[in-house]
């Protein structure tokens, strides 16, 4: 009998790890900050959403035999950056969070909704998601102009991976931008204290900002995250079971609303790093 190769699946969880965090934990940040999170409650947020992510992936994929990936829900964050300050400030948004989070428990719970967000148009959806990441997208560019120094470096060290190593290009810049920071903390927004520390905002809904914010919060999470992830799975010939990654990943993102998580659902991205051929031989 073989021994099972477990150097390849640790390799494309770590790179899945790597290219989920350092892709996007920057918008989570600024979709945080947008919605009016100081600098503390930011990156309480951020601590909560990778600990949620973390620890509902090894659960539910221990449970299911399947490699189910958990990440925080990007397009969400890109929102965040869109939607910018709302009416009830942080607390408002919180709620909005947890609305989000409830109605993913919904889903979950009552087989008819899961099947009407399935049955969204793809070129809807993406439509609705590429409105969403214009912003994001124009970013680089804007940076590049404020601060090229740093942001040169990280950009070149991207392309130039992306042509030899693709699947090293996110990590590769993240390595660049850690080093600008290090070498210039002033121009790179460095953080007075680098460890984190939870921070716990009671929530305050407001009407307006639980429509204008926690239902596109939820759509955009379904349709772009969730439902694509499915996809992502199904197409590597896995039956992903809907219910429970619904209901387990909204209750956790109504518990760490109140600390800033913004959600977590099914990736996206990554999804097939851990799910494709390049993690083993052995579905499990």
């Amino acid at each position: 009998m073989t021994r099972p190769n477990t150097l390849q699946p640790l390799l494309a969880g770590l790179v899945a790890a790597l290219v989920g965090f350092g892709g996007a934990f920057a918008i989570v940040l600024a979709g945080l900050g947008a919605v009016g999170a100081d600098a503390a409650q930011a990156s309480s947020g951020l601590l909560v959403l990778s600990v949620s992510m973390g620890a509902v992936g090894i659960v539910l994929s221990w449970r299911h035999r399947i490699p189910l990936t958990i990440a925080w829900t990007t397009p969400g964050a890109a929102l965040l950056v869109t939607a910018g300050q709302v009416n009830g400030g942080y607390a408002a948004a919180l709620g909005a969070f947890m609305l989000a989070g409830a109605l993913i428990v919904l889903a979950g719970l009552w087989p008819p909704m899961t099947r009407a967000i399935l049955a969204i148009p793809p070129p809807l959806a993406n439509g609705l998601l590429a409105g969403v990441l214009l912003s994001v997208c124009l970013a680089p560019v804007r940076s590049l102009l404020e601060h090229p120094s740093l942001t040169a470096p990280v950009i070149v060290t991207w392309l130039a991976l992306t042509l030899i190593a693709r699947r090293w290009a996110v990590p590769g810049a993240l390595v660049a931008a850690t080093l600008g920071v290090a070498i210039d903390p002033v121009a790179g927004g460095a953080p007075a204290h680098l460890l984190p520390q939870l921070t716990w905002v009671m929530p305050q809904p407001d009407a307006g900002t639980l429509i204008g914010l926690g239902l596109p919060l939820f759509v955009v999470t379904m349709v772009s995250q969730n439902v694509a992830g499915l996809s992502v799975l199904a197409a590597h010939g896995y039956d992903v079971p809907i219910k429970p990654v619904l209901v387990t990943t909204g209750v956790a993102t109504i518990a760490g609303a109140p600390m800033g998580a913004h959600g977590i659902n099914l990736a996206a991205l990554t999804a097939a790093l851990t799910a494709g051929p390049d993690a083993g031989a052995d579905p499990a």
